[in-house]
């Protein structure tokens, strides 16, 4: 009976222990990949990837009926989350267009973060994609400008600023401007678009995101 007991507490500790090793985001990466098991993905697909701006848009097809969207958004990864799982966020799709958010979380996480450090890791991810897809539409949504991060502003605008520049000189590119039409007729940044939280889009910031997405998806 004892050496059953020690059986069972010695595995439990192991299947605690290995959890407790897994990288950040891996479960919502097995997530992913068991929809996709479960709904093999289509082809030519828009495919949306980074944070909580896209993960907590679960009704992000309602707004664009007449396109074809993949969701792989997962809440709270920066930049480096996605270049540590690019893999798996590319290697199971065939898609016309990828569209990125993500970037604002790299600041959150590090308040003495550099714009250039954010925007190179910006540009490794998009190296990753580029060997994956050489021709495809890649589309980087620039950083929003959420209430609760003020003090974040100023790094985060610099950031969207040399994106652009870069994404200017790439071809197949475009970079989505969504932070000026986030602001009302004096320039302030429209608290009505958030939730509680003044950090998260709520649904009429998502239409105003629409607005300004709609032209550039394939």
């Amino acid at each position: 009976m004892k050496k059953i007991l020690s059986a069972f507490l010695l595995l439990a500790y192991a299947l605690f222990f290995s959890q407790e090793n897994k990288p950040m985001f891996w479960q919502d990466i097995q997530n992913f990949k068991k929809i996709d098991q479960e709904t093999p993905p289509p082809k030519d697909a828009i495919l949306l990837i980074g944070s909580s701006s896209f993960t907590k848009w679960t009704d992000v097809a309602a707004y664009f009926p007449d396109k074809t969207i993949i969701n792989r958004g997962f809440g709270g990864s920066r930049l480096i989350d996605l270049n540590y799982y690019a893999e798996d966020l590319l290697n199971p799709y065939q898609p016309k267009q990828i569209i990125i958010y993500c970037g604002d979380n790299d600041f959150a996480d590090n308040h003495q973060l550099k714009a250039k450090a954010v925007v190179e890791r910006y540009k490794t991810l998009y190296r990753k994609i580029r060997e994956k897809f050489p021709d495809i539409e890649v589309d980087y949504i620039s950083i929003k400008y959420s209430p609760s991060r003020e003090k974040l502003w100023p790094q985060m605008k610099q950031t969207n600023k040399k994106i652009a520049a870069f994404m200017k000189k790439e071809p197949n590119t475009e970079f989505i401007d969504i932070t000026k039409a986030m602001e009302d007729a004096n320039g302030n940044i429209r608290k009505d678009l958030f939730l509680e939280d003044m950090l998260h889009t709520n649904a009429e910031g998502y239409k105003v995101w629409t607005k300004v997405m709609r032209p550039y998806m394939k």
